[in-house]
């Protein structure tokens, strides 16, 4: 099983894990006006998707706005925001934050994504939500890159994720 870090604190995470090379589950999750979003699996576009803790965080919301801009320059790519937060949520903090070029997504059903991507934090406490995590996902429906932040409460590489999504579409 994979681990992450929070705080210092190694966290175990439940799952299949979800690796380069593999095919990306394909998941439906709400977005935050209640339709149906489709992420992973082959598209015609490549697919970036932003796993983040909570939208309610300071860290998470600095990666949500700085991925607004930065993903909204590749043409041909689909940018998805996906946590536990509740869809209501999500579309209060776009409204305030003035986040319009990504979709934001949320797991709180069934945590269907969480679990099949690996990403459900298993214990300490914030198990039941999602871990930080970037995928690329190709075209063909294949994950062409993956970070698995290894620290929560830092920021992904953000050079790294838009070379790969700019390589993917």
């Amino acid at each position: 099983m994979a681990t992450t870090k929070l705080k210092g604190n190694t966290v175990t995470l439940s799952g299949s894990e979800v690796k380069v090379g593999d095919a990306a589950p394909a998941v439906t999750l709400p977005n935050k006006g209640l339709e149906d979003k489709t992420v992973g699996g082959s598209k015609d576009k490549a697919q970036l998707l932003i796993v983040v803790p909570s939208l309610d965080t300071a860290v998470c919301a600095t990666e949500t706005r700085n991925f607004n801009t930065k993903a909204a320059a590749i043409d041909g790519l689909e940018t998805y925001v996906i946590s536990m937060d509740l869809p209501f949520a999500a579309g209060r903090f776009c409204s305030t934050e003035g986040i319009a070029n990504l979709d934001v997504l949320s797991d709180f059903r069934d945590k269907e994504f969480a679990s099949k991507y690996g990403m459900l934090i298993a214990e300490g406490a914030l198990r039941g939500v999602t871990a930080r995590a970037i995928f690329v996902i190709g075209k063909d429906g294949k994950v062409a890159y993956k970070e698995l932040v290894p620290e929560i409460t830092e920021e992904p590489n953000y050079d790294a994720a838009l070379t790969a999504a700019k390589a993917a579409v």
